[in-house]
């Protein structure tokens, strides 16, 4: 790869004048036909300096010649058979989802500036339907390509009469002026994708995602840097896959809180996030904030576990009372599964054995109507080990276990 100055030079000056005609239009919006001028204008003058002075000679890349006319019919070229029906059928898979995904990403990236509503589902149906219709036209695959709708934006398009021009326009170059094109270097063109592209990038709310999620601070990362050094579709496909990563961790690693008592009161909450808030002798409190099923439910029985030996060794620290109860609040559990049920029986035996009682505060619909029909000796729904709220499970067990006491007394 060479350097050249004149390149650098002549990209450069184009860039500086479509940001100044940008800046200006923003600041008067009133001469927004500045900056939708420009980028015609920078192609035009770009074109005559590189023919007047043969540019192209001196390291400046043109566009070259282009053939003239619109696209020959192709429906007569499909084939659905052959050797490679295969390797196409993977192909179109592939690209689809791509193509789809970079559809839907941009168009939610420009409604979110615009403040309208994209709907997903007609997106793909308007993708899918113009790649059938193309198809037979020897058409590129259609998607809803980032530089291109950000250059649209840019011009200060509102509506989708915006495509009906441009599709005249570019059928009315293919017929009649591709040949003006010959001298037209990339530079400009790259110059004003880059222009239309420095408008989409907003820094506060990138901080605004590193101050609510480190996680997806460093997607958003992979995302940009993934378009700018590779391309959109493995710049999105990076991001999505880091997504997806993110969110089976998220389901294979439930969080699992301690809560205990605000003092005072029979609220209790994470002792973590609330320093006030203080352990209840006897009890182990635990708040599973996601739903259990194969995929988390032997971490959570390690999880508890330790928790439970952290426990009894701060307590024979302290010299307190030994673990009488554990006590899991459900409340943030929207469903559970058949290993979900596995799990919560085998804790109780493991429990029991510890002399530990397992209590259950506050299972919903669904996971109360799977304990149910678990059923059996293993009945988890007992009166003495299900509760409504964490406040009344230690109101009472408490009491219990002050009678226990005396009575032992």
């Amino acid at each position: 790869m060479q350097w050249s100055w004149q390149t650098i030079l002549m990209g450069s000056s184009f860039l500086i004048f479509l940001l100044v005609t940008r800046h200006i239009s923003i600041k008067k919006p009133k001469l927004f036909w500045v900056s939708a001028g420009a980028p015609l204008l920078s192609v035009i003058l770009s074109t005559l300096i590189i023919f007047v002075f043969k540019a192209q000679k001196h390291g400046i890349s043109v566009i070259g010649k282009l053939e003239q006319g619109l696209n020959p019919p192709s429906w007569n070229m499909l084939h659905f058979h052959g050797s490679h029906i295969g390797l196409v059928l993977k192909t179109g898979l592939i690209t689809g989802i791509i193509s789809l995904t970079e559809g839907i990403a941009v168009g939610r990236t420009f409604a979110a500036i615009k403040n309208y509503q994209v709907d997903g589902n007609k997106e793909m149906i308007a993708i899918g339907v113009m790649n059938v219709v193309g198809s037979t036209t020897s058409c590129y695959i259609t998607t809803g390509a980032f530089s291109r709708s950000a250059v649209n934006h840019n011009a200060g398009a509102k509506t989708a009469v915006s495509n009906i021009v441009m599709a005249v326009t570019v059928m009315v170059t293919l017929l009649f002026l591709m040949p003006l094109f010959r001298y037209t270097p990339n530079l400009v063109l790259g110059a004003i994708i880059v222009t239309a592209v420095v408008g989409l990038i907003d820094l506060p709310a990138a901080y605004q995602i590193w101050k609510v999620d480190k996680f997806d601070f460093v997607v958003m990362l992979c995302a940009f840097f993934g378009v700018i050094f590779i391309s959109v579709q493995e710049g999105l496909a990076l991001a999505v896959g880091i997504s997806i990563f993110k969110m089976v961790l998220q389901m294979t690693r439930p969080k699992t809180v301690v809560l205990g008592n605000i003092p005072g009161t029979d609220i209790f909450r994470n002792k973590h996030q609330y320093k006030d808030a203080v352990s209840i002798p006897g009890f182990l409190i635990l708040s599973i904030q996601a739903p259990i099923n194969f995929a988390n439910s032997n971490y959570l029985n390690d999880r508890i576990m330790r928790w439970i030996l952290d426990y009894e060794d701060e307590e024979d620290t302290k010299s307190h009372s030994s673990l009488r109860y554990v006590l899991l609040d459900l409340a943030a559990v929207s469903a559970i599964d058949t290993n979900g049920v596995t799990f919560f029986q085998e804790l109780r035996r493991v429990l029991e054995k510890k002399g530990v009682e397992l209590v259950l505060v506050n299972p919903v619909g669904e996971v109360m109507e799977k304990l149910q029909n678990a059923g059996g000796t293993d009945n988890l729904l007992q009166p003495n080990m299900l509760y409504l709220t964490v406040g009344e499970a230690v109101s009472s067990l408490f009491s219990s276990m002050k009678r226990v006491s005396i009575s032992q007394d």
